[in-house]
């Protein structure tokens, strides 16, 4: 077998690269990665530099591992500002580290890739691989950031601490439409969502559902509008373009999801989602015009009916956001998995990491108390009583 390091993911065979997937997830599709390097939005000047592994065997493709070297935590969704300042206060630089993940996607799925069957030889040397080079070109460590659950114990086998996060997802138990839906509900969050969407169609706003072949450059030259304003009023650095957005449209037509809102023959308004064979993922979201509840329809409500009506079993719709669980989505526990090439730190990291997955757990008992649902959940959203 041949390892390499790969500067680009344009040194590896898309054909091949995909061959690895599984539930064709589009974060970590080959076009997806690509996008991002050529349109310059997972690159130095952000502090994303690619360091991808890849192992063949007679020139064929039998594992890989999208990974980044970085220079800050700007776009991970996994925060280790505690960690940076330790090294600092001890006169240590955390910067430069490994990160294994799909930038500024908090999105969960694979991460080691291997073809179908080389799972046992094949996981295991792209950890080992990882960490070696963590030691061998002083990185401070390396980090693999929501793992598909299937990864984790390898990566919890190679001696990797886990941290516990939580998110907010959507299950969808075999419903026939939106009121079957509503329908499982409590009758007080049941009335609210109606509330909320019916003042959305009073206000006159209208919805288009687009992907890749139906969306126009007019179309993605307003979301890029968009989410250029959000990024400016609430979390600061944009990263993406329109030139990424429309290679995306071009490349991925039939997984993207793009959700444009308009009133009065005037667009103000967009949503955009991604699917896997399975799950209907959120990404981004911005508004022209700031109208009550447009961002739950436009976010929340649109994909929830997107995946009745396309039997998509699961919704996730991003990283935080507590107010999502009156409109139907529950708390999720997810995991990354961390190396570091200082053992000093070794008892330190470990009580850290112990209290706050004490800390989360706790937070997701707190939450399962509210949940909107009039029977019990089981951990993967099917319902105690059948629906």
């Amino acid at each position: 077998m041949e390892i390499k390091i790969c500067q680009s993911i344009s040194e590896i065979d898309k054909q091949q690269w995909n061959a690895l997937l599984v539930d064709n997830n589009p974060f970590i599709r080959y076009e997806f990665l690509h996008a991002l390097e050529i349109h310059h939005c997972a690159a130095e000047k952000f502090g994303w530099i690619p360091r991808h592994i890849v192992i063949y065997e007679n020139n064929q493709l039998l594992g890989a591992m999208p990974l980044y070297e970085k220079h800050n935590s700007y776009g991970e969704f996994v925060f280790d500002q505690a960690w940076s300042d330790a090294y600092q206060r001890h006169g240590l630089q955390y910067f430069p580290k490994l990160v294994s993940c799909i930038p500024y996607t908090p999105i969960q799925g694979q991460r080691l890739l291997s073809l179908a069957g080389q799972e046992e030889k094949i996981v295991p040397l792209l950890i080992k691989t990882a960490k070696q080079v963590a030691q061998q070109y002083h990185y401070s460590s390396f980090h693999c950031l929501f793992p598909a659950n299937t990864e984790q114990q390898w990566l919890s086998d190679q001696k990797l601490y886990t941290r516990y996060d939580c998110q907010f997802h959507w299950h969808n138990n075999n419903y026939k439409d939106f009121d079957d839906f509503l329908s499982a509900l409590s009758s007080r969050k049941r009335k609210n969502i109606r509330k909320e969407r019916n003042s959305i169609k009073q206000s006159g706003v209208t919805f288009r559902i687009l992907d890749g072949f139906t969306s126009t450059e007019k179309d993605w030259q307003d979301f890029t509008r968009f989410y250029l304003a959000t990024f400016a009023e609430k979390w600061g650095m944009a990263t993406l373009n329109c030139e990424f957005f429309q290679t995306i449209a071009r490349t991925l037509s039939a997984q993207v999801v793009l959700v444009m809102a308009d009133k009065n023959n005037h667009c103000i308004a967009g949503s955009l989602m991604y699917k896997s064979d399975t799950t209907l993922y959120g990404r981004f979201w911005g508004c022209q015009k700031s109208i009550d509840n447009l961002h739950f329809e436009a976010c929340y409500y649109q994909g929830i009916e997107y995946c009745i009506h396309h039997g998509l079993e699961k919704f996730e719709p991003g990283a935080q956001g507590e107010h999502k669980i009156a409109r139907g989505f529950i708390p999720v526990l997810t995991k990354s998995s961390h190396y570091l090439s200082e053992p000093h730190f070794k008892a330190s990291i470990e009580q850290f990491i112990n209290h706050e997955q004490a800390a989360v757990v706790d937070y997701m008992q707190q939450l399962n108390q509210h949940l909107p649902y009039k029977h019990p959940l089981f951990a993967d959203g099917s319902q105690g009583k059948k629906h």
